[in-house]
């Protein structure tokens, strides 16, 4: 039984509200949301639920990917400064480098994030450490 909508569907709303498409730029968009929202740790779980969960009503949880969703939590939360001035455009402008999809391969060979394992629990960086740390 449902309780209502959780804070990752309200987060959901808001993103897709304004979009056309859930793309990667709206991944980042939410991400940002809820690491501003909630902090990076807290983002992380509610982000590892809601993905997981999504895409296992959508009937394809494969979808879901423990190293990425928390890759990505870690180099947003990295990058959301703690002052809670910009929106999401400004940040967007000021990184843009989290709009390249692409930019977790400077981190990870190809075959790392293949890996079953990658996709089912978090596996750290090998080509090159992040420089900082969620947790």
């Amino acid at each position: 039984m449902s309780t209502g909508p959780t804070a990752f569907d309200t987060l959901m709303a808001e993103v897709t509200a304004s979009a056309g498409r859930f793309g990667h730029r709206e991944h980042v968009h939410l991400t940002w949301l809820a690491v501003r929202r909630f902090g990076g740790p807290e983002a992380l779980r509610l982000l590892d639920e809601g993905i997981r969960r999504t895409a296992t009503e959508a009937g394809v949880p494969e979808k879901y990917h423990a190293t990425v969703t928390r890759a990505w939590v870690e180099l947003v939360a990295h990058h959301t400064g703690p002052d809670g001035g910009e929106d999401f455009p400004a940040f967007a402008d000021h990184h843009p480098d989290l709009l390249d999809k692409h930019l977790l391969e400077r981190f990870y060979c190809p075959g790392t994030l293949a890996a079953p394992h990658a996709r089912t629990a978090w596996t750290e960086p090998d080509l090159a450490p992040f420089p900082f740390r969620l947790t």
